[in-house]
């Protein structure tokens, strides 16, 4: 049997809402009504694949956000390739 290890502060997480949006973000912290994030961002499909996009255009992009546990189907650790160019979308980070 595998024992994934849970997402912890600071790791890339993705969230899936009950509206179908698939949202990365870094995970800051949990209670039992809430999940905060920030720098989040919506999976998009484009010609070329997967791309990444803002999940809200009227809010800073390192604004700490709050979304309530009941619009939320799954929180998960992000891939590694994806939490890769999530990291390279959201820093001045390269990633190789």
């Amino acid at each position: 049997m595998i024992i994934e290890t849970p997402y912890k502060q600071n790791d890339t997480i993705t969230i899936r809402t009950v509206s179908g949006e698939e949202v990365l973000a870094r995970f800051v912290e949990e209670n039992d009504k809430q999940i905060t994030i920030e720098k989040p961002m919506s999976v998009m499909v484009t010609q070329q694949g997967l791309g990444l996009g803002p999940y809200t255009f009227t809010t800073s992009p390192s604004a700490k956000l709050k979304l309530n546990k009941n619009t939320i189907v799954f929180v998960h650790k992000t891939d590694s390739e994806m939490a890769k160019q999530y990291v390279a979308n959201t820093s001045s980070i390269a990633m190789l």
